[in-house]
This record gives structure tokens, C-alpha cells and sequence, in this order.
């Protein structure tokens, strides 16, 4: 009878281990239930009872389903429309730099000087040293 015992215990054992390692691996949206790390305390705390449990509601079967196409994946699709959102303010903020550059006459004397290099402040004989 002990050997029994003894066999029982380490199938559990290594069962248990076996689950701990699967619930640690698998991907979020393959489990089911609980969170990842409440199934790794329930199946710790509760061995016999947390391993039928994790093999019955938490783990999910099968595959997780994969969009086949762009147009079926949600990740993909936001990330469109966030590109376009940014094209669209690229866009604006360009034209508002084109008409702000429209609005300003490079050559008008009053905003940035003359255009001959001299400064209207300069005077002939002078050290270049501003006025005090």
C-alpha cells in the first residue's frame, strides 16, 4: 500500500509541475476564468482539485483564433486609422507653415533689415559697438 501511496504522490507531483509550467506559458487570451497568476495559486494551493479545474474551464482549447485578412484584425485597423490621424495633422500643420510663409515677405526691410548685409544702426567710422 505505500508504494501505491508513494507512486500516486509523485504522478501528483510531477502533474502538477507539468500544469504550473503549461498555465506559466501559454498566451492571456488562451486562458480562460481567472488571470494567469491566480490559476498558478489555485493549482499550487489546491493540487488535485486546481489540476481538473485548469484543464476544464481554464485552459482554452484549441488554437486562439487568428485573423486571416488586415481587414479582420482590430490591431491592424487601429493602427490605420492612428496613421491617418497623423497624416491628416502633417497636413494641416503644413499648410499652416505655407501661410505663415505666405504672410511674411522675406524681403520687406522693416521685418528683417536691408537686404545689402549693412545694419541701419551702422554708421560710417564706427566700431561696430551698438549705441548705449
Amino acid at each position: 500500500m505505500p508504494r501505491i501511496l508513494f507512486a500516486l504522490v509523485v504522478v501528483l507531483v510531477v502533474a502538477t509541475v507539468y500544469t504550473v509550467v503549461d498555465c506559466a506559458m501559454r498566451e492571456n487570451s488562451r486562458i480562460r476564468g481567472l488571470s494567469k497568476p491566480v490559476w498558478l495559486v489555485v493549482i499550487l494551493l489546491l493540487p488535485v482539485a486546481g489540476l481538473v479545474l485548469w484543464y476544464t474551464i481554464g485552459r482554452a482549447r484549441g488554437a486562439a483564433p487568428q485573423p486571416r485578412t488586415p481587414d479582420d484584425d482590430p490591431a491592424f485597423l487601429g493602427d490605420l486609422r492612428r496613421v491617418s490621424e497623423q497624416d491628416e495633422r502633417i497636413r494641416r500643420l503644413e499648410e499652416e507653415l505655407a501661410a505663415l510663409d505666405a504672410e511674411t515677405d522675406l524681403g520687406h526691410p522693416d521685418v528683417f533689415g536691408p537686404r545689402d548685409g549693412k545694419n541701419s544702426d551702422d554708421e560710417p567710422g564706427s566700431d561696430s559697438e551698438p549705441r548705449r
